[in-house]
């Protein structure tokens, strides 16, 4: 049976995309970048109904079973200054478990980056545990790198934190290994490679093997024929499992879209697993 979600930090949708493919049911959402917004209304039919986060209030919501938030990584990212919660942005994070404390769903699906969980000496991770713990929630966690899926390497921790009371069952019983995982498909080019080498600073790999991780900026690309080239968009759309063309604005601002999203397939797989019951 389907569940209701909440798409909290919506960006462009991908999480949405992902649960929708799993047969959930989205029931509002919040995004603040206008750029996002646009793109969030051309394939969802209408705008985020909610802005600013902090400016949400819970009570107002419809029912839902799970909230789903790929709470902004900056503030832990290795490509960041890594200042964690005295960030700003690190603090978004307190805002999931205001709307969680008031609410409390069946399930809180979260993403972020990978180093989350060694960032300030595995301190960060630890005070995020202890805030789901508090509130009543059983967390468990895994990470997951897109190249088993689109074929671009981007390794993201996500967390299933359960409501306590109502788990019945893990949702991350698989191994890192098992081939239940889909493999990549090809995209056209293929956008992969081994070498660690740069053209003129742009960060270039040959065919063959997994593309580096999309930045925001989605400044990689791909050596063919002995031609260093840049990803175009719709490439980078593909390496995030998103439908060709589903960004809109500039190349600029639609790169900039996709190295902020989540990677759609991998939101999808894990949403399969989450159930009543």
């Amino acid at each position: 049976m389907g569940l209701k979600f909440f798409d909290l930090f919506a960006g462009i949708g991908g999480f949405r995309l992902g649960m929708e493919r799993a047969g959930h049911e989205c029931i509002g959402s919040c995004e603040w970048d206008k750029h996002a917004r646009e793109t969030y209304k051309k394939n969802f039919g209408s705008y985020p109904e909610y802005n600013d986060v902090k400016d949400l209030h819970p009570q107002s919501l419809p029912y839902f079973d799970v909230l789903c938030a790929g709470f902004p990584c900056q503030a832990f990212s290795h490509a960041g200054k890594r200042r964690g919660f005295e960030d700003t942005r690190g603090t978004i994070f307190f805002e999931i478990i205001r709307i969680a404390r008031e609410r409390k769903p069946r399930y809180l699906f979260l993403e972020n980056v990978k180093g989350l969980l060694h960032h300030d000496k595995r301190r960060t991770f630890r005070t995020i545990l202890a805030s789901l713990d508090e509130l009543g929630y059983d967390a468990e966690w895994r990470v997951f790198n897109s190249k088993e899926f689109t074929g671009q390497n981007r390794e993201r921790v996500f967390i299933v934190a359960h409501l306590r009371g109502e788990r019945t069952r893990q949702v991350f019983t698989i191994r890192e290994n098992n081939t239940q995982i889909r493999k990549p498909q090809q995209t056209e080019p293929q956008a992969i490679s081994v070498e660690n080498t740069k053209a003129n600073g742009r960060r270039i790999k040959p065919p063959g093997f997994p593309s580096f991780t999309l930045s925001r900026n989605c400044g990689i690309g791909v050596k063919i024929n002995n031609i260093y080239r840049y990803f175009t968009v719709k490439e980078c759309e593909r390496l995030q499992g998103f439908p060709d063309n589903w960004t809109i604005g500039s190349d600029t601002q639609r790169k900039n879209q996709i190295g902020n999203a989540v990677t759609v397939d991998v939101v999808e797989y894990i949403a399969k697993e989450l159930r009543l019951g």
